[in-house]
């Protein structure tokens, strides 16, 4: 990985009174794996698939215990620094499937978290210039989102006449529970300087809120949330930059869990740039579908698929997979934490019977590789280049996205060493969620796997998501060197 003295050390100070800023922010994204040894392919699927499986559940079921996987996941990593005197420097996945930034703090207690990937060498230590943040602010009504400044205040015990007069600027916001896709967590509301080291240019945000914790389940990380909500970073880059918050990107490299590509940098930008002048002509437009707005979940990225085709054939889309209901049932969340597309159990199958009808015949079924991996189906293939039909996903808005072939079929050698006894095997990298009618929340999901290989752009000024094919490790040379 590059160190911090390749970027320009151009140190832009943001700040809420005035502010001139006419770039964007480009930061590296690390994949989780690029550190981590794995020789199985088949038990690396195994986790992700259970990893990705449990994230789902806990999408529709934020308050039902969920078995948390221990093994690593496919996820993506940038590192944010805290404080001053000196800042400390700490890893964090990026997500957009949560609208809280928060990160492990001393001292830190993480539950369910043996052998899980931990590239921070500590917990944050508060600096000297950390403020707790107030009860009467609106961070706090934000983190506690069911009761009032006045309640919290009231739980800080701040005296009831400074309550009617809101005279509570010196009591602290009380800790709050907060449930995410991957675990849970006990934190409190901070304020401190943040900065992002690695991005090109670096930048300083004061007054940045975060949440501290102590104790947290399954995750001993932290995360970056990129989500829908006024505590995550795009959101507080907004109240600073417009120019910055309002527009974000990402551009996953491909890298079918290759031990060499895994550990090349991904592009994350904030802010919008000219991609026609950066990139050249002939790099090919965006295709842009509507988000939904979700009043259940409303910082999830919510948007509606309305068919998938395989090859020739369209299959359309069951209803709650196009739309959100008043009640927050419905769509699909484009998300940069779940690794593997997710669809209902109904319509995946759909999707698979054509794809096994296309594919399977002349074919056997790996039906032990399907056990040892999570993923179905599974087929045995001779050494030649298995022939599959084309994927492509249709989405609200009248725009389709036409998947890479290695986006949705994987393929790898099962057996034997050096060669001798070996299998070509080829699996579909799409999961099934199971029967969706118990519960509520999204019904599928879009996983960074399927985004590989693409600029997504979330454009929250216009409300849309954007897919556009391109070179991801060229995207980032182009714009780290421009």
């Amino acid at each position: 990985m590059a160190t911090p003295a390749f970027f320009i050390c151009l140190s832009i100070i943001l700040s809420s009174i005035s502010i001139s800023f006419s770039q964007i922010l480009l930061l590296p994204l690390t994949h989780s794996l690029s550190t981590v040894q794995f020789n199985s392919i088949p038990h690396l699927l195994k986790s992700i698939t259970a990893r990705s499986a449990a994230r789902f559940l806990r999408h529709r079921h934020p308050h039902r215990q969920v078995s948390l996987p221990l093994s690593p996941g496919s996820d993506y990593t940038l590192s944010l620094s805290l404080g001053s005197h000196p800042p400390q420097t700490l890893s964090l996945y990026m997500d957009t499937g949560s609208d809280l930034v928060w990160l492990p703090c001393h001292p830190f207690e993480c539950i369910l978290c043996e052998g899980k990937y931990n590239p921070n060498p500590a917990a944050l230590n508060l600096s000297s210039t950390a403020a707790p943040a107030t009860c009467r602010s609106r961070a706090c009504a934000a983190a506690h989102s069911s009761l009032s400044s006045s309640d919290l205040c009231a739980v800080s015990r701040c005296p009831l006449e400074s309550i009617e007069v809101s005279e509570c600027d010196y009591f602290s916001c009380p800790p709050f529970y907060y449930a995410y896709a991957d675990g849970s967590l006990i934190a409190k509301l901070y304020t401190d300087s943040l900065s992002i080291p690695m991005s090109s240019p670096s930048l300083i945000l004061k007054n940045f809120t975060f949440g501290c914790a102590n104790s947290a389940l399954g995750e001993p990380i932290g995360v970056a949330g990129f989500g829908r909500g006024v505590l995550s970073l795009p959101a507080q880059l907004t109240d600073f930059s417009p120019q910055l918050g309002n527009q974000f990107s990402y551009c996953l490299v491909s890298h079918s869990f290759d031990a060499n590509r895994v550990r090349l940098l991904s592009p994350l930008i904030l802010g919008r740039y000219k991609r026609k002048e950066q990139l050249g002509q002939a790099e090919p437009d965006f295709v842009y579908t509507p988000m939904l707005d979700n009043p259940k979940y409303p910082y999830f990225y919510s948007v509606g698929l309305e068919a998938v085709s395989i090859g020739k054939r369209r299959i359309e889309s069951p209803p709650r997979l196009k739309r959100v209901d008043r009640s927050g049932n419905g769509g699909m969340v484009v998300d940069s934490g779940t690794t593997f597309t997710i669809l209902p159990s109904d319509f995946y199958e759909s999707v698979v019977a054509e794809f096994g009808h296309r594919v399977g015949r002349g074919h056997n079924k790996a039906g032990r590789i399907e056990e040892r991996t999570g993923l179905s189906p599974c087929y045995y293939f001779d050494d030649r280049v298995a022939k599959v039909p084309v994927v492509a996903l249709h989405f609200g808005g009248n725009s389709s996205v036409v998947l890479p072939r290695r986006n949705y079929f994987y393929e790898f050698w099962d057996g034997g060493d050096e060669g001798k006894g070996k299998k070509k095997v080829g699996c579909v990298m799409l999961m099934n969620g199971g029967d969706d009618s118990e519960g509520g929340g999204p019904v599928g999901t879009l996983g960074n796997y399927q985004q590989q290989g693409f600029e997504v752009v979330y454009d929250l000024e216009k409300r849309r998501v954007g897919f556009a094919r391109r070179k991801c490790a060229s995207l980032w040379e182009s714009l780290n060197q421009g």
